[in-house]
């Protein structure tokens, strides 16, 4: 049973890890607090390596890692200015397990979950299809919440893929993504959206729920623990009434 729960902020993102503790509190029979960014508390000599042995080489290549002297001084000034941060994907499962290394050993037990609020982008391979999916959170000890992932990683709605399309015919390329995103009709998270905060509430939770209960996701398109693979799916999930499904708004009606 989770009975303490510590959410990090991030800090380079419109996440207010405050507000979201805040709301979790009063969900939940943990206590829970905030402590600032994960990767300057814990950070080590090691972990620049970490990171660069977790980025993903290529979508449809299961290898990862580039330990090069560059590729990891480039993570070194990630960790000193995460603003300079970007463009790279990571394996979220190798990344956890850096992390989860890193904190206290008195920490480390499953009565105490530990989130992140991450700003780098995090993926799964898919043995499905053989290939990587940006992930919002990866859920497990810490539980990992990447807040790029909450723009980048549901599907936008299908007009944003035939604008880009249509423009790319006309043109010979794309338009940049902020031009598509003024054009394009439909409820979607974009970068630096001043629902954040409130989106990333319910995965959050979901990371708690998984702990606590063993249970990762709801069936419930509607409910705040649902993991949907398109925006508008995320919109209904995290920003529209009622919150929860039946069964869960049992347990964690405020």
């Amino acid at each position: 049973m989770v009975d303490r729960v510590t959410l990090y902020r991030a800090p380079t993102t419109e996440a207010n890890a405050d507000a979201i503790a805040d709301w979790l509190a009063e969900r939940v029979a943990a206590e829970v607090r905030v402590r600032d960014w994960f990767l300057d508390i814990y950070a080590d000599g090691e972990l620049a390596e970490a990171f660069a042995a977790a980025r993903v080489l290529s979508p449809y290549d299961r290898e990862t890692g580039n330990t090069m002297l560059g590729i990891v001084r480039y993570e070194e000034r990630a960790l000193e200015h995460p603003e300079r941060a970007g463009g790279v994907i990571y394996d979220g499962l190798a990344v956890q397990e850096a992390l989860r290394r890193r904190l206290p050993a008195d920490e480390r037990g499953l009565d105490h979950l530990h989130v992140p609020l991450l700003d780098r982008v995090l993926g799964t391979w898919g043995d499905h299809d053989g290939r990587w999916h940006k992930r919002v959170n990866v859920l497990g000890q810490p539980g990992l919440v990447s807040v790029p992932g909450l723009y980048e990683a549901p599907a936008k709605p299908e007009a944003y893929y035939k604008a880009k399309q249509q423009s790319a015919m006309v043109s010979g390329s794309s338009p940049p993504r902020e031009v598509l995103e003024e054009q394009v009709e439909g409820d979607f998270l974009v970068e630096s959206d001043p629902r954040t905060t409130e989106a990333l509430r319910g995965y959050v939770l979901q990371a708690y729920h998984y702990l606590d209960t063993g249970e990762a996701f709801c069936d419930d398109g509607d409910c705040r623990l649902a993991n949907p693979h398109r925006q508008p799916g995320v919109v209904a999930a995290q920003l529209r009434d009622p919150e929860f499904c039946p069964d869960h708004a049992e347990r964690y009606r405020p």
